[in-house]
């Protein structure tokens, strides 16, 4: 006889190791799909987003057909945020970042909650509104609370139980830096999640974070929502502890640094809408967005002709160069993207503005516009008052000059 306890060890460790790189392959085959639906569903969206956002204008505020068109608006920038957030995931890349006040996210979040959990599950708020703000992506930090809560409630759904969330200011100490060194700052924004749940070991708390580590069934997880979380927390400059005891129930702790400006208001924004003048090309391959685009910038005065792809576009400039004063165009368009379209005017129009509307979350986007000089990236699906405002960047202001 021999021992084979090591050969058996290590046939187990490849098999785990195979059985990881097979899951990685499979999330990055659906990461390419779900980048491929979400594309598509944006150029759907954007129709719907602008004409309700465009139309509302007409109507007082107050009204009933400008409620209406409200939520309407608001249901689509949801439905925006959650693209984005699945493009983002699947390409991986940095999202835009600014000051939002996590309690207005964290009380959207429950509500969104309470109506898909069962009543055996008790919901207690303790949320300052006075915490500040932090610098975020405010749809990453959705998904946060959304990942927590929904692992809080996977834990007490056989008995039910009661699912905590508070959100205060903490003040860091000696000792709470030197666990977490790369918190520098003193003032921070901590949100907490309990549950009394049947909690976890030691064991299982240090793995907690690790990907694909799950102590959920088969079909029942794929042990990366913690991971994921784990990621957009540090990602945000923050720190995440836990405290669990088996049969004691699980606590989530956040920790995001504290920024001074507040966030921008929607209002304010809405009124920065100026009329122009000038010739606009507005090309897409969607015909429901040409529309759109030629409806929106008409009313502020501009010109518009529009084309449905970027050789007919090419062949516009080409007939007559000076017609134009600026191009609005697709990203992602068959035969000819709009970054290729973009370079091949610049050839004949070196002094052509250029606006990209694109609905991906690549940050290499932005590299290749400062390629292009005076330039602009309208994200889809898009409202009135983000491309009007673009333009008037590009082109109004510098007609004014």
């Amino acid at each position: 006889s021999r021992d084979i306890t090591e050969r058996k060890r290590m046939e187990k460790e490849r098999a785990t190791l195979e059985a990881q790189l097979r899951q990685a392959q499979k999330l990055e085959t659906i990461g390419t799909l779900t980048s491929g639906i979400a594309h598509d569903f944006n150029n759907i969206l954007t129709p719907i987003l602008g004409y309700a956002d465009m139309v509302r204008v007409d109507f007082p505020p107050g009204s009933r057909a400008y409620n209406a068109l409200s939520h309407v608006v608001r249901a689509a920038k949801r439905a925006k945020d959650l693209v984005y957030q699945i493009l983002t995931f699947s390409r991986q890349t940095e999202q835009k970042r600014q000051p939002v006040q996590v309690h207005l996210i964290v009380k959207e979040a429950l509500k969104l909650l309470r109506a898909s959990l069962p009543p055996t599950i008790e919901i207690r708020q303790k949320i300052a509104t006075d915490c500040g703000t932090v610098l975020a992506d405010p749809g990453q930090i959705h998904q946060v609370m959304m990942n927590l809560c929904t692992n809080a409630y996977q834990s007490m759904h056989e008995s039910g139980g009661v699912l905590e969330v508070r959100l205060d200011l903490f003040e860091s100490d000696a000792m709470f830096a030197e666990a977490n060194p790369n918190l520098q700052a003193k003032q921070l924004l901590r949100l907490t999640i309990s549950d009394t749940g049947q909690g976890m070991d030691r064991t299982t708390v240090e793995r907690v974070f690790e990907p694909f580590f799950t102590t959920k069934g088969v079909g029942e997880g794929t042990g990366l929502g913690l991971s994921v979380v784990h990621g957009i927390v540090v990602g945000h400059g923050g720190a995440i502890t836990v405290d669990s005891q088996p049969g004691k129930g699980t606590s989530f702790h956040i920790y995001l640094p504290l920024v001074d400006s507040g966030p921008e208001s929607e209002l304010s924004e809405d009124r920065i809408m100026p009329k122009g003048k000038g010739h606009i090309l507005f090309v897409d391959d969607e015909e429901e967005i040409t529309s759109l685009g030629k409806d929106m910038l008409e009313r502020f005065g501009y010109t518009v002709t529009v084309k449905t792809s970027g050789v007919e576009a090419l062949e516009a400039v080409r007939a007559q160069p000076d017609k134009f004063d600026l191009l609005v165009t697709d990203h992602m368009m068959p035969r000819m993207t709009g970054f290729q379209l973009a370079r091949e005017l610049k050839r004949i129009r070196p002094d052509l503005p250029i606006i990209i509307t694109t609905g991906l979350a690549d940050a290499s986007i932005h590299g290749d516009l400062e390629t292009l000089g005076n330039s602009q990236c309208v994200a889809k699906p898009f409202v009135m008052r983000e491309l009007v405002n673009a333009v008037w960047r590009v082109l109004g202001r510098k007609k004014d000059e």
